[in-house]
């Protein structure tokens, strides 16, 4: 009977099930699944787990009736709201950024000629950049520029000096040179032009996660990388390695054709860079060293 009762009671589950109910589940998975990706590999995870501890606890207090134990564990998760808000800023901060970068452009309600004058001006600033970080490499001079993407970095921007100029390798040779007073800074370009210079970005809060030879140029691209979807360029002063920053990774070892590939590829959406190659094509590497 009790058998028998389960199987109509599941079958009643889905006489009543609704498309707007599979939405529903599909949403809340959805959600559940974003939260453990977001604390994957973070420290958030391991206050997870600390949580899900202390959920134990308190069931295994609720049913042997430990009733001090229980009660100060229902104290805490009345708390728990304001504690996770506490606990979890960097990370629920990370989540909503990553939200808001959705690109309203790629919804097409903007026109393509728009689009195409946008990829023009990318792609002249990308090699304006890459030809520089292959003179600074060879002359191992350190240099660290900031392409803005989604996120607006005005705030950073207002740490430096505003040019708001043409790009040029001239100019990023100017300033970078190593006794000229903007040279420490960061170089933000945006929508193609070089915003501000001698810019202060913040350090990659991951210490421990960093490797110990690498300077302050590398945590602060770092360091910006995981605050926003820049994509960031600095060139080792030491070693006149060419290295790219984003999303809170380095990677290393680029060449002037590789790092022109690569910036390419997350600046420049797909449709435009194809429509644009070609374009302003400086020769074989080390042609304009």
């Amino acid at each position: 009977m009790g058998l028998g009762n389960f199987f109509s009671s599941i079958l009643n589950i889905f006489n009543t099930f609704r498309f707007v109910d599979f939405i529903d589940i599909a949403v809340i998975a959805f959600i559940v699944y974003s939260l453990f990706k977001l604390v994957k590999d973070t420290r958030a995870e391991q206050l997870v787990k600390g949580i899900v501890i202390l959920l134990i606890m308190y069931l295994a207090a609720t049913l042997l009736d430990m009733l001090m134990l229980e009660n100060l564990l229902k104290l805490i998760f009345e708390f728990a709201v304001i504690l996770i808000v506490v606990v979890f800023q960097p990370e629920i901060r990370n989540a909503l950024e990553q939200l808001g970068r959705k690109n309203i452009k790629s919804l097409k309600f903007f026109g393509r000629s728009v689009d195409d004058e946008f990829a023009k001006t990318q792609k002249k600033a990308i090699n304006d950049v890459v030809r520089t970080a292959e003179r600074f490499s060879d002359d191992k001079t350190g240099a660290l520029v900031v392409f803005e993407k989604s996120t607006k970095l005005s705030d950073i921007a207002n740490t430096g000096v505003e040019l708001d100029a043409e790009p040029s390798t001239a100019l990023l040779e100017n300033l970078f040179y190593n006794k000229a007073p903007l040279h420490d800074g960061a170089v933000i370009i945006s929508g193609g032009r070089v915003k501000s210079a001698g810019c202060i970005l913040p350090l990659t809060a991951r210490n421990s996660e960093v490797d110990m030879k690498l300077g302050t140029r590398h945590r602060a691209s770092i360091g910006i990388s995981e605050v926003s979807d820049a994509v960031v360029v600095v060139v080792s002063e030491e070693t006149g390695s060419i290295s790219i920053a984003q999303n809170g990774i380095l990677t290393s070892g680029y060449d002037g054709n590789s790092l022109r590939r690569e910036l390419e590829k997350q600046l420049i959406p797909d449709q435009e860079r194809k429509g644009f190659l070609g374009i302003f094509s400086f020769g074989k590497e080390g042609d304009d060293k």
